[in-house]
């Protein structure tokens, strides 16, 4: 696990705006942290001083200043960082007005769009006086149902630059995921696409929109982007008021920004659902911005020349973490549709086209290309390349294998791990630390991550709660609608009292590197053992003909036995043979308790709109139990495969 598959040059480290920010803590403070673990301790032990130097580093326009950086209570999460500063997100992502690209938009069928800096500045400026025309205020709600283009970005700008909280999911969820959401936050106005294209198919959205406007009942707006649909009229919706993009706005001129204080909130955004209705979850636009500065300028290193490209859609966190890297000045480009239309190379395709610097994907996604047998490295230049971003998933070590084999060698391999309820990240990668085989590379500065036992105590080289000790600013305000704030610290800070628990199975281990096994709540118990899923998914992707797997813990005789679904490749049948051979690579690789006592094919796994595995969802299906919301699914119908299967009655 600890074999080094990169490490950065001497120039390259020296380049690095990491380092620059090193040496400039050093001679501030009169320090010499010579290394990244000294400059990360110091990170936290210091943390006002941290965030302080982070903001003056990256420029952060105070339109108040605050009276001080951090008024912290007794434990997690009382603390308030800034107070009395005021400031505007929108600000920072459009300070420049410069004739480089900032936005390119790319549609599924070819259409590309873009914008320069002052472009873009000029969409937002126009939008934002519609917006205030309608009547749109600091702290009203504004929520979407888009695809990730140039107009959701134009809108989510605007809404911030005057203050109205934005939420926005994308189209192809259900009638009920989104009522689920928006239903929860009363939006007054909804920002919706007519139609959609994806795998080469269009979508027609008008009765869905219909339905959605139908369900919220404060609602004052509809603005409808035909998108796919250009026939689109106004008057096939019904809603008190309807206006078609063209028609909504002229743009032109400078933005202004509404001074607003550090903790007003920017962004709701929402739990997976999967297990219950969406939590609301309330971020603040001062500590979004700090986090997003320091994990897009120091951790990914990206500077104003860089290009940024992510494959996330607009009901996923990593869309607005996207969308944060215009406050460092980079070339962010936006993808709509299959990352496999009209072939697995497409989005490989855009790092040649678009000359992208920093390439953003999920684990599933790099899986998936070994599996299609692509070989990147000689079927395309990616002379521009120098980041990969992984997320959504633990990345198996196979697949740091195939990156560096297959795709690109000379590149950083950044595997990320935090979530929507941070919207950012607890461990990631970093420009001064090499890449070791299946683990990400360092925790992020400012951030107290450590890995627990259930006792509270820190381990390292075991498993654990990923758990994180100290307040840091882009904590989420809380829940919308959880007016005592229990939902809130039932959700973190249950576990371990003033401490933050993630709810994810971790390992630290010896050289600083992060492991993450799978999610807490999905951890197999067969015999009392601890077992993280994310140790079974990597040794059966060595298995050539399984395309992907979940494993749960069944409840039988008293006990939980492991239980592996597997789905193989296109024509193939599972035999026992086979189950002999997944069996024998598990034990291998792990222990006699990791290997399943149940091995069973499916033709689909259903995962989440943002790809991840609900192995909650089918485990729910095997007991019987029901599974309360399969909106939140992107393959709800895969459910079914599960229920009432002859081998998880019969096989003891």
């Amino acid at each position: 696990m600890n074999d080094v598959l990169w490490r950065p040059s001497t120039a390259r480290i020296e380049a690095s705006r990491m380092d620059a920010f090193r040496r400039r803590v050093n001679l501030r403070f009169n320090l010499q942290l010579n290394d990244y673990p000294a400059l990360h301790r110091w990170s936290i032990e210091h943390r006002a001083a941290f965030w302080q130097t982070l903001a003056e580093y990256f420029h952060v326009q105070w339109q108040s200043p605050a009276s001080q950086v951090l008024e912290e209570g007794p434990r997690m999460p009382d603390a308030r960082w800034f107070p009395g500063a005021t400031l505007n997100y929108a600000e920072h992502l459009l300070q420049r007005r410069d004739d480089r690209p900032a936005v390119i938009a790319v549609r599924e069928d070819g259409k590309r769009q873009g914008f320069t800096h002052s472009q873009l500045a000029a969409q937002v400026a126009g939008f934002q006086r519609a917006l205030s025309a309608w009547g749109i205020q600091a702290g009203d709600r504004v929520a979407a149902v888009m695809p990730n283009t140039w107009e959701t970005l134009v809108a989510m700008l605007a809404c911030a630059s005057i203050g109205a909280v934005w939420s926005s999911s994308s189209p192809e969820f259900g009638l009920h995921g989104i009522i689920d959401r928006f239903g929860q936050i009363e939006p007054k106005l909804l920002i919706a696409c007519a139609g959609y294209e994806y795998a080469g198919k269009r979508i027609d959205q008008v009765d869905k929109i219909n339905q959605v406007v139908s369900q919220l009942p404060g609602l004052e707006r509809l603005l409808i982007v035909p998108y796919t649909r250009s026939h689109t009229q106004a008057e096939e919706f019904v809603a008190p008021n309807v206006s078609l993009w063209n028609a909504f706005y002229q743009p032109g001129g400078e933005p202004q920004f509404t001074a607003l204080p550090f903790d007003h909130p920017l962004y709701i955004l929402y739990s997976s659902g999967t297990t219950g209705v969406p939590k609301c979850i309330v971020h603040r636009a001062g500590g979004v911005l700090l986090q997003h500065l320091k994990e897009h300028g120091l951790h990914n290193d990206l500077k104003a020349d860089d290009v940024l490209f992510y494959y996330t859609t607009c009901g996923w966190m990593m869309w607005n973490w996207l969308a944060s890297a215009l406050a460092v000045g980079a070339t962010i480009v936006l993808y709509d549709g299959s990352p496999f239309h009209p072939g697995a190379e497409r989005l490989l395709d855009l790092i040649d086209s678009e000359q992208v610097t920093a390439f953003g994907t999920s684990a599933k996604y790099l899986a998936a290309l070994e599996q299609e047998g692509l070989q990147p490295a000689t079927s395309h230049r990616l002379d521009s390349l120098r980041l990969i971003l992984s997320t959504g998933s633990p990345l198996s070590p196979h697949s740091y294998d195939y990156v560096y084999r297959k795709i690109k060698a000379d590149v950083c391999l950044a595997s990320m791990s935090g979530g929507t309820d941070i919207v950012s990240c607890f461990v990631l990668g970093n420009p001064l630390l090499p890449v070791r085989r299946g683990e990400i590379q360092c925790k992020g500065l400012g951030m107290a991550v450590e890995v627990w036992d259930e006792h509270g105590q820190p381990l390292i080289g075991e498993k654990g709660e990923l758990v994180c000790t100290r307040n840091f600013p882009s904590m989420p305000l809380g829940f919308w609608g959880d007016s005592d704030g229990s939902r809130y610290h039932e959700a973190y800070f249950s576990q371990f009292a003033g401490v933050w628990a993630q709810g994810d199975y971790a390992e630290q281990s010896a050289t600083g590197g992060v492991i993450i096994h799978g999610r807490s709540d999905a951890v197999l118990n067969p015999g009392g053992v601890r077992i993280g899923t994310a140790e079974i998914y990597r040794q059966v992707e060595k298995v050539e003909e399984v395309v992907e797997s979940v494993a749960i813990g069944q409840q039988w005789h008293n006990d939980v036995r492991v239980v592996l679904f597997v789905r193989l490749r296109e024509g193939l049948q599972l035999d026992d043979a086979l189950r002999q051979r997944i069996r024998q690579v598990i034990r291998q690789y792990t222990t006699p308790r990791h290997v399943p006592a149940v091995i069973a094919q499916v033709n689909d796994i259903p995962r989440t709109i943002s790809g991840k595995l609900v192995e909650l969802a089918i485990r729910n299906v095997v007991h019987g139990q029901p599974v309360k919301n399969t909106d939140a699914l992107a393959n709800p119908e895969a459910l079914e495969q599960f229920r009432d299967r002859a081998e998880l009655r019969d096989q003891a």
